[in-house]
């Protein structure tokens, strides 16, 4: 998985075309986000440690993610601006409110308890990781920047030299994942899947979109 490196907020053309598909991405992610908080089966490391914040201060799940973004934000800042564009808005800005929306929707239309049974929850597995994959792809495969979270491994791999990228960004999701869980952010099958696979599954999907929208 790749990322195009240019000056911050580019806008590379077809920029609306571009744009369409970043602000689609972030759509279908936070509402695929929605629905893994909503089964408790684990979220993604870096919404892993959202919630773990969340635990402890009394802010929504939106709130949280934008101070953590905010703070790997600073360092992206400092070592390589090259990855900041309106992706970087989009995603750090608005992902974790949408995700609170679409989870506030789903309170409001279904019963209460309806994501309790095991049976809803497993079926709902995968809309909702599929949702949250596809959404990153496209929101990556717009090239309009890369939220704080996703830009880091490619800086440290790139400032380091001594380990890939996949290693790094292997071990940046588990780092996120053991923080979030020590701060009693949801653990599951989510979680250890996205930290060990996101990567390949995410560049595959990213390739197919950019294959059939013809963005290069």
């Amino acid at each position: 998985m790749q990322l195009s490196k240019q000056r911050p907020f580019a806008r590379p053309q077809p920029f609306l075309k571009r744009l369409i598909l970043m602000i689609s991405g972030v759509t279908v992610q936070g509402f695929g986000l929605s629905i893994l908080r909503s089964i408790d089966l684990g979220v993604d490391p870096c919404s892993c440690l959202t919630q773990g914040v969340a635990n402890h201060i009394p802010l929504s799940f939106g709130t949280c993610q934008l101070l953590c973004h905010l703070v790997t934000f600073i360092f992206v800042i400092k070592y390589d601006m090259s990855y900041i564009g309106f992706g970087t808005v989009g995603n750090m800005c608005f992902l974790g409110y949408i995700s609170d929306f679409f989870t506030w929707v789903w309170q409001l239309i279904l019963p209460t308890g309806f994501f309790a049974a095991v049976s809803v929850r497993y079926c709902m597995l995968l809309p909702g990781l599929a949702g949250l994959l596809f959404g990153a792809a496209a929101y990556m495969c717009s090239g309009l920047g890369s939220s704080p979270y996703d830009a880091m491994p490619f800086i440290i791999s790139n400032k380091t030299k001594k380990l890939s990228f996949r290693i790094v960004r292997m071990l940046w999701d588990i780092a996120f994942m053991a923080a979030g869980f020590a701060l009693g952010g949801s653990v599951g099958i989510v979680t250890v899947a996205v930290a060990f696979f996101c990567g390949p599954i995410v560049a595959w999907m990213q390739k197919k979109l950019t294959e059939c929208i013809g963005i290069v």
